[in-house]
């Protein structure tokens, strides 16, 4: 092979090389910055096909995908100062990549950690200003908007970076506080039912109070009834004598005689003893008118 040759072949290689290296693609999952002897000349550079200038630009691509933060379990503390084991997680992605990449050189592992470190500080802000009811159900939602909006807002400052959504996955309480906090529960579920109870028998005692009450009120009411009927009966059936005796006095007093007679000796063992001249035989010694 002639030297022209040679030189011919080392040229072309070369030229492939270079021409290799001039051209680089960012996927549509990627974010890309453009260097130039180390300092950003573009940035947020699009999906596709671009041209660089081989051995003095660099590109550097990141995953532009939804990535998650799994921060590890926190102690924290409640607004009443009640410790909390909390456990939660961050969604986020690149937003600027030209800020990631100077936030944090463009490592994941960096990002993740001064983000893990917002996260706690935003867990533990908002954790101290609402109670443990409202933490674990009362306002969970309104909690978990609260920190990502923040959270959000600092590390697209900061990092580059657009938190989606932060989320808790548990929250526990320490190990040491499980037997106080189940006795003081006991304790209020059974001052609660102490109180039920009290009250209970305050209307019971009022109930009965008024039910004797009424009772009081109702025989009175029928014994006034009573009364007034049988007086009334009493009444009628004394005027019925009187207009019966007033008919013919001398067969009501005979007819009053049988009676008398009927009601005392009822029963076969009844006796009764009087003088045989007692008016009370006149009418069985003269049957007659």
């Amino acid at each position: 092979m002639s030297n022209k040759a040679l030189f011919a072949l080392i040229a072309g290689v070369l030229l492939a090389v270079i021409g290799w290296n001039s051209f680089y693609v960012v996927a549509q999952t990627e974010r890309a910055v453009l260097l130039q002897f180390g300092r950003v000349v573009q940035d947020n550079v699009q999906p596709g096909l671009h041209f660089k200038v081989p051995y003095v630009d660099q590109v550097r691509k990141f995953d532009g995908r939804l990535l998650t933060l799994d921060s590890p379990a926190q102690r924290l503390l409640t607004l009443e100062k009640k410790a909390v084991i909390v456990d939660a997680y961050a969604k986020w992605r690149i937003a600027d990549a030209s800020r990631y990449y100077t936030a944090t050189s463009g490592l994941k592992q960096i990002a993740d950690d001064r983000l893990s470190q917002r996260l706690v500080a935003g867990l533990s802000n908002q954790f101290g200003k609402r109670t443990l009811h409202e933490v674990v159900s009362g306002e969970r939602d309104s909690l978990m908007a609260d920190i990502t909006s923040n959270l959000n807002r600092m590390a697209q400052k900061e990092l580059g970076i657009e938190v989606v959504d932060v989320r808790v996955k548990t929250i526990d309480l320490p190990k040491e506080v499980y037997r106080s906090v189940f006795e003081r529960m006991a304790s209020e579920r059974e001052r609660e039912a102490s109180e039920h109870r009290a009250k209970g028998r305050e209307l019971a005692e009022g109930i009965r109070a008024d039910a004797d009450r009424q009772k009081r009120v109702i025989v009175a009411e029928a014994y006034r009834d009573a009364e007034q009927i049988r007086g009334d009966g009493d009444a009628l059936a004394a005027e019925i004598y009187a207009k019966a005796y007033g008919q013919d006095q001398e067969f009501y007093a005979f007819y009053r005689s049988l009676k008398a007679y009927r009601e005392s000796f009822a029963e076969k063992t009844d006796m009764l003893v009087l003088d045989p001249e007692n008016e009370f035989f006149r009418y069985m010694e003269k049957p007659g008118p």
